[in-house]
């Protein structure tokens, strides 16, 4: 059996993620980045949508838990893998990136992030 990981990388997106209320009420830029491992063999052999994970699906999910806040970008990562692969419950594995492009502290860095993994 062929397994495959199928990437969506870079999604910007504007959510209320944070901490602090003003984070929460003046949102902030995101970066998610989602890899997941899903089984090949039909697609690779009949080459057919319904037998792989459909990208443009996956982004539409990461979209729709991307406007539900949440404290911390750790509960956004989980949310995300949750939803994910209860849609896609072939999902094999994955790693799940979400990152905040202006964190609310002076600092010369490109982004905060966390990395989930599974």
């Amino acid at each position: 059996m062929n397994d495959l990981t199928i990437e969506v990388n870079g999604l910007r997106l504007f959510a209320r993620h944070g901490v602090g209320e003003q984070e929460r009420k003046v949102g902030n830029l995101f970066e998610v980045t989602v890899h997941l491992r899903y089984p090949a063999d039909g697609a690779i052999a009949d080459d057919r949508l319904e037998d792989t994970l459909n990208y443009a699906e996956a982004v539409a999910v990461v979209r729709e838990v991307m406007t539900v806040p949440s404290q911390l970008l750790e509960h956004v990562a989980g949310r995300l893998r949750m939803a994910l692969t209860r849609r896609f419950p072939l999902i094999a594995g994955g790693m799940i990136r979400v990152a905040k492009l202006v964190p609310p502290f002076a600092a010369d860095i490109d982004s905060v992030a966390v990395v989930l993994r599974w």
